[in-house]
């Protein structure tokens, strides 16, 4: 049997790239992006309840975003656009706690990035445009919702910014990582 997508594990606990079958042809191609059966071989059984579907021009960053009440583990793909997506750890029993990744998603290479309950995430514009599409195993809970300080020094993210970036004034207002409310 022939697998539909490649596992890339990530250096933090739990998280992966998934690397889907494409199938192109002179028409275009085809690829499987969700799998229930598929998802929980690669080791995500977790049950989506929400799907979201954003658009952000270049140079627009978004996040550090997390829920603290109502964990959420996202999904996430780029069918247009390119992005650099980053995930940090917050789980305090994790043997990663606090450390930082990254993974390109766009529409050319068509990955998907697993990120389990617990962390925080954002990304950054790349292309001239970018549709992100994420699955959220919990409601989204504005009262639960937290950001992280995308520029925190102790983290120390390189985003690979091109100029200054657009952040919202939500994102301005993110905590430091030594502020910020943690998982257990």
């Amino acid at each position: 049997m022939v697998e539909a997508f490649r596992k890339i594990p990530l250096s933090l606990k739990g998280a992966f790239v998934l690397e889907p079958r494409v199938f192109s042809d002179e028409r275009g191609f085809f690829l499987e992006s969700y799998n229930e059966q598929t998802m929980a071989n690669a080791g995500i059984p977790d049950r989506f309840v929400q799907d979201n579907h954003s658009c952000s021009w270049k140079n627009v960053l978004r996040g550090l975003h997390y829920q603290i009440g109502n964990p959420q583990g996202k999904l996430i793909r780029v069918p247009e656009g390119d992005v650099l997506d980053v995930i940090v750890d917050l789980r305090r029993s994790s043997a990663t706690f606090g450390r930082c990744d990254s993974a390109r998603l766009s529409g050319e290479n068509h990955r998907m990035l697993w990120i389990p309950t617990g962390f925080a995430h954002g990304f950054y514009v790349k292309s001239e445009k970018a549709h992100v599409l994420y699955k959220a195993t919990d409601f989204y809970a504005p009262q639960q919702e937290r950001t992280l300080a995308w520029n925190d020094p102790e983290l120390n993210i390189d985003w690979e910014l091109e100029g200054d970036p657009i952040i919202s004034a939500k994102d301005s207002r993110g905590v430091s990582f030594r502020n910020a409310e943690t998982f257990a």
